[in-house]
């Protein structure tokens, strides 16, 4: 850790928007960023090659919950600025949630350390910087990487989602709805892989080949296919990532006893070789929130910031239903109090449906050394407002920390566009020591509550267990019946207690209903599917 140090600015910087010696197009500018509530400082404008310090660029607290762009070529910044606003947010008593795919992110825990290009950056923008560490809590999905493993059962995270990370295409996407709808009306709860291989192998065996035409428009070939990426995906290593204990996305929303926002950091270093798989695992934490959250409309602060890190992924070969999910998921949160941040290189890898919903934007540089990069940075400065800058030329001349920035006003109007040169984050510009994280990671109280695998009884158990001569889950249900009305009993399996399962008890009761009418199904707690097909249990 190193020693907490204050650099004082230059001189005490004026109220924003109160810059008399700045040109008139450059006071206009900064008149745009005089807001009367709480913001994000971000840094002061840049003018005619100056820094004009008297000019602080500021976002509206409120407006963060209006999502947002983070974009720029690599190594111009953009993770050091995601860190300054998570600073900020955090101070201000808002959870963040940070996708840290370089792994240099648990730096944001630590005091940052002082030094001549820090010194610099402070006077330039008129910034009292001070060296600060924030609370942070550390996850890994499946724990692979250092921290508290991150996973979700394969039902809750549904259909739409299993079909982008195991590359189905949209018939086998549509198959594969149907084979969700078959577990879960018959009972068959699918907490791991294992689990839904063990569904479609039964649909696909002379056993099950009646109950395959019962769910009707699903081929042998097809579920055929379905196997084959399930068993392949396994074979990646990624079964880890699907299990019990489930993670409780409410976890993200915390707060410390002096009042300062959780920065909650899941690390993906581990498995950045499998980008489509964790960026997918990103927009389900997303789905599950916004099928958790209440409506609360506006507020004057976010009650969430969720960035997510390359955001390009997620749209690589997306379906439709996948698209229009997102779309629609991004418009609706807001009034669950929670801002998105895509963060990528360039707007054009976000599709236009999503990007015009994301009201505060900083971006970086861009390199223009081919056609395709000419084309791409044409097509960003035609995504900003009209300007008095030369977007396209000041777009390939930005420093590392340097940015365009537009956000939305307090009464939610566009700024004016803004070059901006960025604040220094307080905290740790890097990673934390390891042996410092693994404390860290240990001494967290959810290290307990998701650190150890839980593998209880679920389709695999049950479909492997059935009587000789069931055909399905329902004779299954009926023998089992059966056995209770004569006065048999189960056999005990080897270190577990004699029970009958509670998916057994509920589904025999009949107590169903309809997956048509989206409401899912009762069996044992209630089920729904949201947005994206993830389903959601009742907290226990």
């Amino acid at each position: 850790m190193s020693e907490r140090k204050t650099i004082p600015p230059a001189t005490a910087p004026e109220a924003p928007g109160s810059a008399p010696a700045l040109p008139e197009e450059a006071l206009r500018i900064a008149a745009g960023y005089a807001f009367a509530g709480p913001a994000l400082d971000l840094g002061a404008l840049v003018w005619g090659g100056e820094c004009r310090a008297d000019a602080q660029i500021r976002v509206p607290l409120s407006m963060l919950n209006r999502h947002g762009l983070v974009a720029g070529a690599t190594g111009t910044g953009k993770t050091k600025t995601l860190q300054l606003i998570a600073e900020q947010l955090s101070a201000q008593g808002v959870p963040v949630f940070l996708a840290d795919v370089k792994g240099d992110l648990s730096g944001i825990s630590a005091p940052g350390e002082p030094g001549p290009r820090v010194e610099a950056r402070a006077r330039d923008v008129h910034q009292q910087w001070k060296a600060t560490g924030f609370p942070a809590e550390f996850y890994a999905l499946g724990g692979i990487g250092q921290g508290i493993p991150v996973r979700a059962t394969v039902t809750s995270f549904g259909p739409l989602l299993l079909s982008k990370v195991l590359g189905l295409n949209q018939t086998q996407e549509q198959s594969l709805q149907l084979i969700f709808h078959y577990a879960d009306t018959k009972g068959l709860e699918l907490i791991d892989l294992k689990d839904l291989r063990a569904v479609v192998a039964f649909l696909t065996s002379d056993e099950g080949k009646q109950e395959l035409k019962s769910i009707g428009g699903l081929s042998t070939a097809t579920a055929g296919v379905i196997l084959r990426s399930l068993t392949a995906f396994e074979a990646q290593g990624t079964s880890g990532f699907f299990g019990e204990p489930e993670f409780d996305t409410a976890e993200l929303l915390r707060t410390t006893g002096d009042g300062r926002g959780v920065v909650s950091v899941l690390e993906l270093a581990a498995v950045q070789d499998r980008p489509t798989l964790f960026s997918t695992f990103l927009v389900w934490l997303l789905a599950d929130l916004f099928h958790d959250l209440p409506e609360v409309g506006d507020i004057d602060r976010p009650g969430l910031v969720f960035f997510l890190d390359e955001a390009h992924l997620l749209f690589d070969d997306a379906s439709k239903a996948f698209l229009d999910s997102i779309t629609q998921t991004v418009r609706l949160i807001r009034s669950k109090g929670v801002g998105v941040f895509f963060v990528t290189q360039t707007p054009k890898d976000v599709p236009g449906e999503v990007l015009a919903q994301l009201g505060n934007r900083v971006q970086h540089a861009l390199r223009a050394f081919t056609p395709d990069d000419r084309k791409a940075l044409k097509a960003t400065v035609k995504t900003f407002p009209d300007s008095p800058y030369d977007l396209e030329e000041v777009l390939t001349g930005l420093g590392i920390g340097e940015a365009v920035v537009t956000v939305l006003s307090e009464p939610g109007a566009p700024t004016p566009v803004a070059v901006t040169r960025l604040r220094a984050p307080e905290s740790l510009m890097g990673p934390v020591p390891e042996a410092e994280l693994e404390r860290a990671v240990r001494a967290s109280a959810a290290y307990g509550r998701y650190a150890q695998a839980v593998d209880r009884e679920s389709a695999y158990e049950r479909l492997a267990e059935r009587p000789a001569g069931a055909k399905g889950p329902d004779e299954m249900r009926a023998a089992t019946r059966a056995r209770k009305d004569a006065g048999g009993r189960r056999e005990p399996r080897e270190g577990r207690e004699e029970r009958d399962s509670l998916v057994e008890q509920v589904a025999g009761s009949g107590v169903f209903r309809s997956l048509a009418r989206s409401l899912g199904t009762q069996i044992g707690r209630e089920i729904t599917r949201s947005l994206f097909g993830t389903a959601r249990r009742r907290r226990r």
